[in-house]
Order: C-alpha cells, then structure tokens, then sequence
C-alpha cells in the first residue's frame, strides 16, 4: 500500500485553481505550483522526498517532478502532523509504516494516538494559559477605569 492510499480518499483526476478561482482538471503539478498552492518552498518539497516523508514523485521524461492531487492531500496530513508538534523522524517512521503495508496499521495507530494525547495535554496547557491571561486582562480593565470583560 502506498503512502497515498491510507491518507486520501480522492481518486480523481489532478485539478488546479484557474483564473476565476475555479479547480481546472489536471494530470499533475509541477513542484513551483505545489509550493504556491500548501505554501511550503521547493527546497522543503525536495527535502521531505528526500527524507521519505513523501512518496516517490513521479518524473517527467525530462526529470521534472510531477506531483499528483494524492501527493496533495499526503502534503496536507503531514502539514496536520507539524501542527501537533509531532517529530519529523515520526512523521516519517508514519510514512514508512504506510508503504510497508497494512500488517503495520496498529503500529501507526499507537504513533498517532501518542501524537493525540500530546495534542490534549498542550491544549490543556493553553487553556490555562488562557484563563490567566482572562484574570490579567480582566483586571486592567477595571483598574484602568473599564469594566472587566
């Protein structure tokens, strides 16, 4: 099994935005229109092909890269990982567990039920944070002559 067919449900043809912000149908993506549509740079797409954190890219005739809508949607679930806090060596043990095959899906499973819980306990954390930052802000407001919000 592929990267790509644990993480993507789109089976369709490739689409880009036009003009009118409307998705035209399209085969692939060169690695410049990937960067400008996930705002990651080239250098970066390049750098996690190399680390295995993306599948093989297909190629041109010419060696240029030729991203899919699936490499798309690979990109979008790894941007939600860097968003947990999630290690980049997980984020590719994740990958390479996905290419090594359905027999690896509790492993993966574990890998991102760790990652969850770690997302619980900051948002827990930020929480609290907020609440101090209410009490604060609450109290500048009535000793500078407002009322508390």
């Amino acid at each position: 099994m592929s990267v790509m067919a644990s993480t993507s449900t789109t089976t369709g043809t490739s689409t880009s935005t036009g003009t009118s912000g409307t998705r035209i149908p399209r085969a692939y993506y060169t690695i410049s229109e990937v960067a400008a549509l996930t705002g990651l740079t080239a250098h970066t797409l390049r750098w996690y092909e190399r680390i295995g954190l993306m599948p093989h890219v297909d190629r041109s005739h010419t060696g240029q890269r030729r991203f899919t809508e699936r490499d798309l949607g690979w990109l979008a679930f790894v941007g939600k990982l860097r968003l947990t806090g999630m290690p980049v060596a997980d984020m590719v043990r994740y990958a390479e567990l996905v290419r090594e095959g359905d027999h690896t899906r509790e492993e993966r499973r574990e890998l991102l039920e760790t990652t969850r819980r770690d997302v619980l306990s900051r948002i827990t954390e930020l929480q609290d944070t907020l609440a101090v930052l209410d009490i604060k802000i609450s109290h500048y407001g009535t000793a500078c002559g407002g009322t508390s919000s």
